[in-house]
């Protein structure tokens, strides 16, 4: 199937003003310097009835999305009310539908894909319903009817997603590869990206690596919080996290408050990140901090039992 092309000047218009809250709630947030949006509230109605109008609205949105970086718009998208269904779709349709699609256009869709698939698709899915049928389906609002087929450039994202559902810790997922493994075949891609079949295959890529990363990150949590209540109840009260840029005596308290706020800073990104480097490295000082204080209880024992030996004398 071939790229998308551009939408009609009455469909952009259309587009553009269900865009203009969001859009305009962006630049606010992150004080984006550009002008005026040509759409306001008193002239969003007869908007699009003017290819003229339309391709002035269109400039302004250019301004915004070049100065946009994906990772503001997904951490936009993850706390905003705006961020519906609809609002998803006309997203997609933006980017999808441009002449000239930058890098950041292909890495924008990327996110919005597996966004707008996660939001449609029922919370207890199954990892087997998963297929690229099932992501076709869920797709299709946005991308049209289409019988998926796995393009033969693409064959290695099975083997990927095998990979990375074999791991059990975090730093196993992130020292695998298989992060960069994706990013690379969706920079190498170019603009095959945009081609149907392959958004299907990339889109159910996306959201199985994410699952597979919050299951390990949320695991690596558990872990560490776990660790800490045990360091605690053997009466350590600070440990050595210097390898996770801590201090040499972190107090263990202040870990499980930091721990506690990373589940909200993880909630939604995933890579391989000095954040998620630290998070990794803090699970290693808390099971090396268990695994000393483990070797300290049966050598106090050990002193315990030689000294109240010694102190007791032999039986004749």
């Amino acid at each position: 199937m071939t790229a998308f092309t551009q939408l009609s000047f009455e469909d952009q218009g259309a587009t553009l003003r269900a865009l203009q809250p969001l859009y305009s709630a962006l630049v606010r947030e992150f004080v984006i310097e550009v002008s005026t949006c040509p759409i306001d509230k008193d002239n969003a109605e007869e908007f699009s009835a003017s290819q003229e109008s339309v391709e002035l609205a269109e400039a302004w949105f250019e301004q915004v999305d070049a100065q946009i970086q994906v990772h503001q718009l997904r951490q936009f998208l993850q706390t905003t009310p705006l961020a519906n269904e609809a609002a998803l779709h006309h997203l997609l349709l933006h980017h999808m539908h441009k002449t000239a699609k930058a890098t950041s256009d292909r890495d924008k869709t990327d996110f919005l894909l597996v966004q707008y698939f996660s939001l449609c698709a029922p919370s207890g899915l199954d990892e087997g319903d998963v297929d690229l049928d099932y992501v076709a389906q869920v797709l299709e609002p946005v991308l049209g009817p289409l019988q998926p087929k796995l393009p033969g450039w693409l064959a290695s994202l099975e083997t990927i997603m095998q990979s990375a559902a074999r791991c059990r810790r975090l730093s196993e997922l992130l020292h695998s590869g298989a992060l960069e493994q994706g990013r690379k075949l969706k920079t190498q891609s170019a603009a095959r990206y945009f081609e149907p079949s392959a958004m299907v295959a990339f889109a159910r890529f996306s959201f199985m690596i994410r699952r597979i990363f919050f299951r390990l990150m949320h695991d690596d949590l558990n872990a560490i919080h776990d660790g800490l209540r045990e360091l605690e109840r053997r009466g350590v009260s600070t440990i050595d996290c210097r390898r996770a840029q801590f201090s040499a005596e972190e107090p263990v308290a202040r870990l499980r408050m930091i721990c506690q706020s990373w589940k909200v800073m993880f909630h939604a990104e995933y890579s391989s990140g000095q954040p998620l480097r630290m998070l990794v490295d803090l699970r290693a000082s808390v099971d090396d901090a268990l695994q000393n204080a483990a070797r300290k209880r049966p050598l106090a024992a050990s002193a315990a039992a030689a000294s109240g030996t010694s102190g007791g004398g032999t039986q004749k």
